[in-house]
């Protein structure tokens, strides 16, 4: 058991990259942790962290021994879930981060809470990236890549962002036959809440229109709004397929340059590996890969 909870201690270690956060998330010291990895690295004759006063990292040797306690934990994990799933009813709260699509989630999320009554689902609707184990989450929803090697994951679905814009909009302004065209017309653009960024357009040449002063009548970082801009007539956005589609299917929104466009991004859904997956976590994860997402 010591063995084990050095194993624990370590894995939670690397995926939190710190010690203090690693006890918080354990229930033990700071100090706890890192006499459990010292004992760990003087039994294996190696050292698995660099250490200096304000962080830690893996060293290649910790990177590799990583990968084989996650596996080893997984296994046990489980184990005790196969004995205890027959006995233990999906129940409790939930608390998973969603990017802001609430088309798009909101028919599979009430799915589930008809189908698993005695889950409470505590969602947070946003667009910021959450630290899921600073700050409390069983999971997380993820639009785009993740390059967050510390957790599981399961692909979803794929969305493809598309240049759109109404046509009452066109028959002014006139269609853009070639990108570069886009330069005279009316740019709506959606901004990242975390870093300020420009979200790019699915163009081959967009850096280099966007260096040359793409002309922007609005940037925000609400998908809503642009949706309701674009419908407006007041210039062309690049929406993702779903938000942009009952406006498409009903003639008010109307593809843009579409034999210049070329996108694909997955949805994941993202959790601790360390942690045990409770019967509660582990249908919401299948139920969320079972049913409708957009494919590719």
């Amino acid at each position: 058991m010591d063995n084990l909870a050095g194993l624990t201690a370590f894995v939670q270690a690397a995926e939190t990259r710190s010690f203090v956060a690693a006890g918080r998330v354990l229930g033990i010291s700071a100090s706890a942790i890192g006499k459990s990895i010292a004992r760990l690295e003087e039994r294996l004759g190696v050292r698995l962290f660099h250490r200096s006063t304000r962080s830690i990292a893996l060293t290649s040797e910790g990177t590799i021994f990583l990968e084989r306690c996650r596996r080893i934990l997984g296994e046990i994990e489980a184990a005790e879930l196969e004995l205890s799933s027959s006995k233990s009813a999906p129940r409790g709260r939930l608390r998973v981060s969603m990017p802001l699509v609430g088309e798009l989630l909101n028919p599979v999320l009430a799915a589930f809470a008809r189908a698993y009554p005695l889950v409470e689902l505590d969602l947070d609707f946003s667009n910021r990236r959450v630290d899921l184990v600073e700050e409390g989450y069983d999971a997380v929803v993820r639009a785009g890549d993740s390059a967050d090697s510390s957790l599981m994951s399961r692909l979803l679905g794929q969305f493809h962002l598309q240049l759109v814009a109404a046509p009452a909009y066109l028959a002014r302004h006139g269609a853009p036959m070639l990108p570069f065209e886009l330069a005279r017309h009316n740019c709506l653009l959606y901004k990242f809440p975390s870093s300020g960024k420009i979200e790019a357009w699915p163009l081959a040449d967009w850096s280099a229109l966007l260096a040359a002063g793409l002309p922007a009548s609005l940037s925000c970082n609400s998908v809503d709004t642009l949706l309701h801009f674009a419908e407006s007539g007041l210039g062309i956005a690049a929406l993702p397929d779903f938000a942009a589609r009952a406006a498409r299917e009903a003639g008010r929104l109307q593809a843009v340059l579409p034999e210049h466009t070329r996108h694909a991004a997955p949805f994941h859904i993202l959790w601790p590996g360390s942690r045990n997956m409770s019967p509660k976590l582990r249908v919401f994860i299948d139920f969320l890969v079972a049913n409708p997402f957009p494919k590719a």
